[in-house]
């Protein structure tokens, strides 16, 4: 491999004009389609497999027409102190918003508006009330001048004393990028020119990753109406293509100075650079694409596309590092190094050129190698212990799916949702829809009469509705509503004995009782996310294990690494529980709700963080290997591992904290807990896993961390990543300097 990368990075240093056309052209054209494609809609959440879907799917079919794709809204209202919603003059204001919302600006999309009072959404006491919004479109197709109309359609109620809030996603927009991305972006920059100490250089990764990103958002925008993506999906894929788009440029620039600083010609240079830390950065980038591809093995569609579509960035990225940064860097020249780097490079070159080797102080990541050397145990001690404790909140781990009762209390979406648990009891924001399929025994109403009295006098029951049954009489369905709060243990547990009833009606009666509604696809998505996060572990993990075995000839290093990372993303989900769920640091973050972690985040950040991980072991310990293959002692390889890329990943690592950082800023939950997640994961295990625990195993290890038994030897290919037989097939076209050829980058 290193030496097909060789090549292909010396055909894009010589053929720099078309490498560069060609990934403009793609751009553009990306850009062209993202720029007249439909707009895109919601993406369309499912859970095959659950009992909840099994319902919605069975009601789609028996009752036509009843459910819709379009936006609802909530018009809630709360009548002043010492008087209630009954009076004259509060039903007068009612029916001017239903009015001005029927007939009003923005009324050409309304689907429906229901009358409170005809529709029986009064309170017990009266205070509160509410009319409902059924929209024709779905919320991302809502026109701003029906957006706008929903918003002011209480004022004129507002004016008269009437409290007005408005709930339901009508009012929800997709996320927009922010100050705080851009300001990641920014610290991104800083870190790039600390580290190279070059405008031109530091500008190189973020130019390439933005091209990158600009190409695979693009095209996921193109595509999103086709293919049902949500704007989710595009963001998450900016992320973390972002992120990894510059970190793997990041190696190739720093590759590439090496190389000039051994006296290389640029385009040899070039090559090289590719050859090496390319092939690092191939490896690196199939184990994200590994760990983001597998996702789909949940079998939840949303996630699944989210894994497809960000895997896809992370390809770009491979392929834009190892194709446009050596054209980019052909057409940079000298100016890859600072002025005072030129100087101190030519005074280098004279001093090799004349025989002399310059006396070189050891930099910090030599330092910390010889450190973590001298005490290993007491390091990796340290590490183990410092993320054991940090992981001590993910024991109380609570899942869950973000509704307005996890929105910040500033917004309205909140205030009406609280409005309505105190008019009408903490579960009415999640009812829960009891279907009874009576097909087979046509005694659908029958049955759906016996669960109706059977439910009635359960624990935890507020209210239950008389069944509604369809044309065909096939099926009935009655509505629940909890006595407790939706995500709360109470109302899981009312579906359990719900379902468990289901059951036993089933075998008596031959009548299939299914529960459904919000409430209960939570419980089951929860449950569907727990069941898969131990077979998707097993075989990401078990992928990356056998392709970590090749890179590095070894059992015991993939080994290591895998151990490693499953400490840093408890510590990670430990810090997640704490600050969204505990409220920890939420003042800081901008955290104004806690609650249950969001459903997905547990398994995401496995797949996300596993192959980001893996990342930083690849750069970092492929240097060590390449020092031991040379021959150097273990203790030696893991100095020179430091020496030549601790800078760099520490570099990487800052960039990747930044990025990331940056969407902690979101205004949707679900990207600040992910941003925040994947931030502190990659802190954990840059710095402490791969850091510290790693030298330290190393260390103890010795020798054996780089053996591997000689039957399992023959077996695996040999892919070259650390460039051994470039080097010698390089030295063999150059006798008269072979030694140049064996220097340590």
């Amino acid at each position: 491999m290193a030496t097909f990368l060789y090549k292909l990075g010396r055909f894009a240093f010589r053929r720099r004009r078309y490498v560069a056309l060609v990934w403009v052209a793609l751009l553009a054209l990306a850009g062209f389609g993202a720029a007249t494609a439909p707009t895109a809609t919601s993406s369309s959440f499912s859970i095959p497999g659950t009992e909840a879907q099994k319902a919605f799917d069975l009601l789609d079919q028996r009752f036509p027409g009843a459910s819709s794709d379009g936006a609802t809204a909530r018009i809630v209202f709360k009548a002043p102190a010492h008087t209630t919603m009954n009076g004259a003059s509060q039903k007068a204001e009612v029916h001017k918003v239903v009015e001005t919302l029927s007939s009003g600006d923005g009324s050409d999309q309304v689907a429906s508006v229901t009358d409170p009072y005809t529709s029986r959404a009064v309170s017990k006491d009266g205070t509160t009330a509410y009319a409902s919004v059924t929209y024709k479109v779905n919320s991302m197709e809502l026109t701003e001048e029906t957006r706008e109309a929903l918003k002011d359609s209480g004022n004129a109620a507002r004016d008269a004393g009437l409290t007005v809030e408005i709930g339901g996603d009508a009012l929800q927009v997709a996320p927009e990028t922010g100050p705080t991305e851009i300001i990641g972006v920014v610290l991104a920059a800083v870190v790039l020119l600390i580290t190279f100490g070059s405008l031109i250089a530091a500008g190189l990764p973020l130019l390439t990753a933005l091209i990158g990103v600009g190409v695979g958002v693009s095209t996921i925008t193109a595509l999103a109406t086709f293919l049902d993506l949500g704007s989710t999906t595009s963001i998450l894929a900016m992320m973390i293509g972002l992120a990894v788009g510059i970190d793997y440029a990041l190696f190739i620039v720093s590759r590439y100075r090496a190389e000039l600083a051994e006296g290389r010609e640029r385009e040899e240079a070039a090559g090289r650079a590719v050859g090496t830390a390319g092939s690092a950065v191939v490896f690196a980038g199939l184990t994200v694409v590994i760990a983001l591809a597998g996702l789909s093995v949940v079998n939840i569609p949303m996630l699944t596309k989210m894994g497809l579509a960000a895997a896809g960035t992370v390809v770009i990225a491979v392929l834009i590092a190892l194709t446009l940064i050596p054209a980019m860097l052909g057409f940079v020249g000298k100016r890859v190094h600072g002025k005072k780097a030129r100087v101190a490079l030519e005074k280098s070159r004279e001093n090799l050129s004349a025989g002399e080797l310059a006396e070189t102080k050891p930099n910090m990541g030599v330092r910390w190698a010889r450190f973590v050397l001298r005490r290993p145990v007491a390091v990796l001690v340290a590490g183990v212990v410092g993320l054991g404790i940090i992981a001590v909140p993910a024991a109380s781990l609570e899942l869950g799916l973000p509704d307005d009762g996890s929105q910040p209390t500033s917004t309205t979406q909140r205030q009406a949702y609280d409005l309505l648990s105190d008019g009408f009891g903490p579960g009415f924001n999640g009812p829960l829809m009891v279907v009874t399929d009576g097909k087979a025994n046509n005694n659908a109403k029958a049955v759906s009469t016996q669960v109706r009295d059977t439910v009635r006098d359960m624990p935890g029951v507020a209210a239950v509705t008389d069944p509604v049954v369809n044309k065909a009489g096939d099926t009935a369905t009655i509505t629940v509503i909890p006595k407790h709060r939706p995500s709360s243990v109470e109302t899981e547990k009312l579906v359990e004995s719900i379902r468990a009833e289901g059951s036993d009606i089933k075998a008596r009666d031959g009548a299939e009782v299914l529960v459904t509604g919000a409430t209960a696809m939570n419980a089951d998505f929860s449950k569907k996310m727990n069941d898969a996060l131990l077979p998707y572990l097993a075989l990401v993990v078990g992928l990356a294990f056998l392709l970590l075995m090749v890179v590095f000839r070894s059992v015991l290093v993939p080994l290591k690494a895998a151990l490693g990372f499953l400490l840093s993303v408890v510590a990670a989900l430990g810090a997640v529980v704490a600050v969204f769920q505990w409220g920890w640091l939420g003042g800081l973050l901008g955290v104004e709700q806690t609650g249950p972690v969001m459903s997905m985040m547990p398994i995401f950040m496995v797949g996300v963080v596993f192959g980001l991980a893996m990342d930083y072991e690849v750069f970092l310990v492929t240097r060590m290997r390449e020092a031991y293959v040379h021959g150097e002692k273990p203790g030696e390889a893991i100095v020179t591992g430091f020496r030549h890329g601790a800078r760099v990943v520490t570099a990487a690592a800052v960039i990747m904290i930044a990025v990331f950082s940056g969407f902690i800023g979101s205004t949707e939950a679900m990207i600040k807990m992910i941003g925040f997640g994947l931030a502190i994961a990659v802190f954990f295990d840059a710095f402490v896993v791969r850091m510290a625990i790693v030298p330290a195993v190393l260390a103890l290890l010795g020798k054996r961390a780089w053996s591997l038994p000689r039957w399992l030897d023959r077996l695996l290919p040999n892919v070259d990543v650390e460039g051994e037989q470039l080097r010698k097939s390089l030295a063999a076209e150059s006798p008269e300097d072979p030694e140049r050829d064996l220097v340590g980058v």
